[in-house]
């Protein structure tokens, strides 16, 4: 009897969760979170690109082997190779290195500043530490951004970090200039000359000239300026004087057809005629006021050496190469 009791006062106690409603779910609105700007340069753009560096190399880690080299002449990712330092020059087990391949002082390019601006540095990859042992060291390559080769140099990773992209929007291709320090693109990534969006640059402005990672700089030229071939487009029409449709009537000479000329440019030739000097687009071009620059994209830093930096592309309105004009906006 006391055992059907407790049970029929467990059953009063248990909630009625088949006669009651369970409310209906109140609705939220769950709205878009910003987008973050997207990011200028991958890794293999930061990490990949390239500079020119003014100091000298001291002495440097090399790659002097590797656990293949009987049959293999370059190695990449995974690769084992084997450095000449080790514990007596403060090697460590995990410690990480760029590699990377001098490929000699820069010459012979389009340039703003004078004197010697600096070596240009091939970055090749990166590898780390595994085995340490007195003189040598064993690693493995992480990442190559070209075939690593026995010689290469071992340098610390720099810190980099891509700048962000800035709002899209139409470059101005009309803007006046900004009056701050002004370099030439001298050179780019792969000995490319025609270049575009995303393609990596080097230019001859530098720390000396205060220039920052991240600095957005505007590429221009002279008006009239930039084609592979001179090419003078000039009319080619028949001289006033003469050329007439008839000898008779000599009125065919002195309309649509005719050449240009100014009244102040009138001559009298040999048998007394009045000859007009033809306007030219030359004669226009040399005695205009100063023009307005032509802009044709745009860039952005991403490394900064003593008189050079690394930039990246980010805009373009025209076709660029090598030989433009850069300015900090």
């Amino acid at each position: 009897m006391k055992l059907l009791l407790f049970s029929f006062a467990c059953l009063l106690a248990l909630p009625l969760v088949a006669n009651a409603q369970t409310p209906a779910p109140t609705p939220r609105m769950i709205l878009p979170t910003s987008a973050q700007p997207a990011r200028v340069a991958g890794e293999s753009s930061l990490f990949c690109a390239g500079y020119i560096r003014y100091q000298r190399f001291g002495q440097t880690p090399e790659i002097v082997g590797a656990e293949e080299e009987q049959e293999q002449r370059t190695y990449a990712d995974g690769d084992i190779v084997y450095i000449n330092a080790g514990s007596r020059q403060g090697i460590k087990e995990g410690q990480s290195f760029q590699i990377i391949r001098p490929r000699g002082d820069v010459k012979g390019v389009h340039r703003k500043k004078v004197g010697f601006l600096g070596t240009y540095v091939q970055e090749v990859g990166q590898l780390q530490v595994f085995k340490v042992r007195e003189e040598t060291s064993a690693a493995k390559i992480t990442f190559t951004c070209h075939a690593a080769l026995l010689g290469d140099l071992l340098v610390d990773i720099p810190v980099r970090e891509s700048p962000l992209h800035r709002a899209e929007g139409n470059l101005d291709r009309f803007a006046d200039p900004s009056n701050k320090p002004v370099g030439r693109l001298m050179m780019a990534k792969d000995n490319r000359e025609l270049l575009t969006k995303n393609d990596i640059v080097y230019i001859d402005l530098g720390g000396e000239d205060n220039v920052k990672r991240g600095d957005y700089l505007t590429i221009y030229r002279p008006l009239g300026t930039g084609n592979l071939t001179r090419i003078d487009n000039e009319e080619m029409a028949r001289n006033r004087a003469t050329g007439f449709q008839s000898d008779r009537y000599r009125g065919g000479g002195i309309g649509n057809q005719a050449s240009r000329a100014k009244d102040e440019t009138a001559f009298v030739d040999a048998n007394g005629r009045y000859r007009y000097r033809p306007i030219t687009s030359r004669e226009v071009k040399k005695d205009r006021p100063a023009m307005p620059r032509k802009i044709v994209g745009e860039m952005v830093i991403i490394d900064v050496q003593s008189r050079t930096a690394t930039a990246i592309i980010t805009r373009v309105t025209n076709e660029v190469h090598t030989g433009d004009w850069v300015e900090i906006q």
